[in-house]
């Protein structure tokens, strides 16, 4: 379990963690992210891969970045809590310290079917997750969600592994597994059911959206770096689908093809 520990006149919460396969020793001022990292605790058995600790600082500059996402969206001002505010600021340390270990954040929704896993991506309200919903459906038991909305990818020599996070989507779905990735799939709504396979200039615009924006411009660099081998990897889709289950159906056996 993670502690509970005194920081001066007010406490501060301590765990350690494994997550893409790297140690994390967590120092917080809440405790509720370390609830939400339950699955991936672990002894601290030797020195941490990495050190993340978060300020006030930090969850004010959460919610001011959160508060003008929702202005150029159109959407009114939200109070934030502050414990919600750190879980955010606790994945964007993590995620600006993996980039130097080739892994990256990407927001979508994986699901591996025989021990492969499938990635889609979409603009917001498209359906990923109602879409991977019907995988599961068709697959059942073959079928583990891997992480429903930010998994970390990790770049391999030749190969792409996706690790589970506990930044898994508001219904919590995810496992703590790590599972090479055989295909991504960019989701459209349609009438019909049908996929094909893109190019990496007409895929890169939307990849390059689903990342984790980087301040530093070195990491942000590395980020697009990281994004180029993934197309170069990967085979990319695209899937124009409804919300039938043969969509489920179109999907997987369109990325079936070499």
């Amino acid at each position: 379990m993670f502690e509970i520990l005194r920081d001066g006149p007010r406490p501060v919460a301590w765990g350690t963690y494994i997550i893409a396969d790297r140690m994390i020793e967590l120092t917080t001022k809440f405790s509720y992210v370390h609830m939400m990292c339950y699955k991936y605790e672990c002894e601290k058995t030797r020195e941490p891969d990495y050190y993340i600790q978060t300020s006030f600082d930090d969850i004010e500059a959460e919610r001011i970045k959160a508060n003008e996402e929702n202005k150029l969206e159109g959407l009114p001002e939200i109070e934030f809590k502050d414990n919600y505010l750190e879980t955010t600021a606790v994945y964007r340390k993590i995620a600006e310290a993996f980039i130097d270990d080739d892994i990256f954040l990407f927001h979508g929704s994986v699901i591996a079917v025989d021990g492969e896993a499938y990635l889609f991506t979409a603009k917001s309200g498209t359906g990923k997750s109602t879409h991977t919903a019907l995988w599961r459906d068709m697959f059942g038991e073959r079928a583990v969600m891997v992480n429903d909305d930010k998994p970390l990818l990790e770049i391999k020599e030749d190969k792409v592994i996706v690790h589970g996070s506990p930044w898994n989507g508001k219904h919590g779905l995810g496992e703590n597994i790590s599972v090479p990735l055989k295909a991504l799939c960019v989701l459209e709504r349609g009438e019909k059911n049908m996929i094909e396979r893109i190019d990496a200039t007409s895929a890169l615009p939307l990849l390059l959206q689903q990342t984790n924006r980087m301040s530093d411009p070195s990491k942000l660099m590395k980020t697009l770096g990281l994004v180029d081998k993934l197309m170069k990897l990967v085979p990319i889709y695209r899937l124009k689908c409804n919300m039938d289950p043969e969509a489920a159906k179109v999907a997987y056996e369109g990325m079936q093809t070499k």
